[in-house]
């Protein structure tokens, strides 16, 4: 979903049109065997290759000092720091880089590789796409006319006690300092829209309201469909948030359907950090300059998909998955809005009213494949 091959074949096509692919030309990675590469980097030699072709096309329009290192050493030194969180002291030695000097290559990389989120994240668009994507949706939970998966992703950072205000507006409903990001999934995990980076204190329908995906689906361009909401959002006509208190058994099964598909974005999440554990601490923020993180959290997610195409699975699990953001929900409740209310009645009475097979055995296999 998140592209297809005539993206590889652009690549290459445009790689061979500037005289870029000589494929004779030994690699920084060439001094390394797959083992250690994938230990390095948390991705396979193929998809590596991949990344740095299309780096290299988007490097020509960024201001580099070319004497100082190869878009090859500049891409593995930012990798090697996506995928552990810290820039390995020999592979800085190995470029004759300090620790010192090794941010300003990450801000450079993160900046290209956010930037390829046009080519390698995409929402789908056209009336096949959708149906796609929605059936693949319904076969998992049986519910209908779905999009994708809405959620807020938070990743931890450090910010300065001494600045009070500042640090209580990263302090989320955890308890813990975060910046925040909107992210969309589908049911492959595959990411299919990451945009804003708030401080962690943000309420997530206040990130939707002001979101090119949210505007575009709340003012119907995107047709009659649904994305999936938690707790922490507001039912609307495209926004499907799960029964708060459940009077009966439909209600019940489409909570439990809904929470089934809500699970796929723990899971992407979770596949994400594990291969990028820069995510799992982003470092030290300040509320008026969170550009940086988010060039990193988007360069990320452009990264995962590319890795999902090349089927390159993340690193193992190491205890449990990181929990889902419970949701931050107003403290005044927002206004009831009775047409998406009668809508979502609409469609638990039509689908759960009665237990059929593939509803009765919602829950029993999750299968974790992000």
């Amino acid at each position: 979903m998140a592209f297809s091959l005539p993206v590889w074949l652009a690549v290459q096509g445009e790689l061979l049109e500037n005289g870029e692919a000589d494929y004779g030309t030994l690699s920084c990675f060439d001094d390394f065997d797959d083992e250690a590469l994938f230990q390095m980097f948390h991705l396979t030699r193929p998809c590596l290759t991949f990344i740095t072709d299309s780096a290299r096309i988007r490097m020509k329009a960024v201001d580099v000092d070319k004497s100082t290192l190869s878009v090859d050493a500049m891409v593995m030194v930012a990798l090697n720091y996506y995928a552990h969180g810290v820039s390995s002291t020999a592979l800085l030695q190995k470029f004759g880089l300090s620790q010192t000097e090794s941010p300003a290559i990450i801000r450079t990389v993160s900046g290209v590789i956010s930037g390829m989120a046009d080519q390698f994240i995409s929402f789908p668009f056209t009336r096949d796409a959708k149906a796609n994507v929605a059936f693949k949706i319904k076969k998992i939970c049986g519910i209908p006319r779905v999009l994708g998966v809405l959620a807020p992703a938070h990743f931890k950072i450090r910010a300065s006690p001494y600045e009070k205000n500042s640090f209580r507006s990263f302090v989320n409903t955890l308890s813990y300092t975060s910046v925040v990001s909107q992210i969309i999934c589908d049911s492959d995990g595959n990411i299919l829209s990451v945009e804003k980076c708030c401080v962690g204190s943000t309420f997530e329908q206040e990130i939707w309201d002001s979101s090119f995906k949210g505007r575009e689906l709340e003012t119907e361009l995107h047709g009659p469909y649904w994305v999936i909401g938690g707790k922490g959002y507001s039912l609307s006509k495209h926004v499907l948030t799960p029964v708060s208190e459940p009077a009966n058994d439909m209600e019940k099964r489409f909570n439990e359907a809904h929470a089934k598909i809500y699970d796929i974005m723990r899971i992407t999440l979770g596949s994400m950090k594990r291969r990028f554990r820069c995510l799992m601490q982003l470092g030290f923020a300040q509320e008026n300059s969170l550009n940086k993180k988010s060039d990193i959290i988007k360069a990320c997610s452009v990264l995962h998909n590319i890795a999902k195409k090349f089927s390159v699975p993340p690193p193992p699990v190491a205890g449990k998955i990181e929990p889902l953001y419970p949701g931050k929900p107003y403290s005044v409740p927002a206004e009831i809005n009775l047409e998406a209310l009668n809508a979502r009645q609409n469609l638990i009475e039509e689908i759960f009213s009665v237990v059929s097979c593939s509803q009765d055995s919602i829950g029993n296999n999750a299968e974790e494949k992000a």
